[in-house]
């Protein structure tokens, strides 16, 4: 699979999400694994709405695939979505498909690079996020980046017999004042 170094980190990069990547997207999203941390495990994906999904938004400003440096490895998806231009606002999103690739700081990393991308090009000025409230390692993650509670909705989320609280996070521009992305020329 051919991929583009559009943001490069440490130990992955960004690239453009690949409409030939729909069959590794399809088993990713079809694993409880993956699906109960990022709210879908309701849907059943075929490979051919998620080669549809990917068509439709292949080319969004902010929709990466994770890639590890090392060996060029698709590892995972990633993006700032729902960006609203006029109240310069956005919603992250993130996961890690490759189960052996998780706990390894590259959601960290990941989330790092968007947030740059986010406020330094973009020009966003607030990025949040919904984390459903049993994902503690996701939880730690965002705060670990600068993400903040900004509202929680309880009980919402029914997931394998009970019912979970859905949690908003938020970061603001001048809360975030690092800079992550290695191939910037400016």
């Amino acid at each position: 699979m051919k991929y583009f170094k559009k943001l490069v980190g440490e130990n992955i990069y960004l690239s453009p999400r690949n409409i030939e990547d729909s069959e590794k997207y399809t088993k990713w999203l079809d694993d409880f694994n993956t699906s109960d941390y990022i709210g879908k495990s309701g849907e059943v994906v075929s490979l051919e709405a998620e080669r549809k999904y990917l068509e439709d938004n292949v080319s969004k400003q902010g929709c990466f695939g994770i890639i590890k440096l090392e060996n060029d490895e698709l590892i995972g998806s990633c993006g700032i979505e729902n960006i609203d231009n006029i109240h310069r606002t956005g919603t992250l999103g993130i996961f890690i498909g490759e189960e052996n690739e998780r706990e390894k700081g590259y959601g960290t990393e990941v989330i790092r690079l968007l947030l740059d991308y986010g406020f330094n090009y973009l020009n966003l000025q607030n990025i949040k996020l919904d984390v459903l409230s049993f994902n503690e390692r996701a939880i730690a993650c965002y705060k670990k980046c600068g993400f903040k509670e900004c509202g929680r909705r309880r009980k919402c989320y029914y997931l394998n017999g009970k019912y979970y609280d859905k949690i908003s996070m938020d970061i603001l521009k001048e809360e975030f004042n690092e800079s992550f992305i290695k191939n910037k020329n400016v």
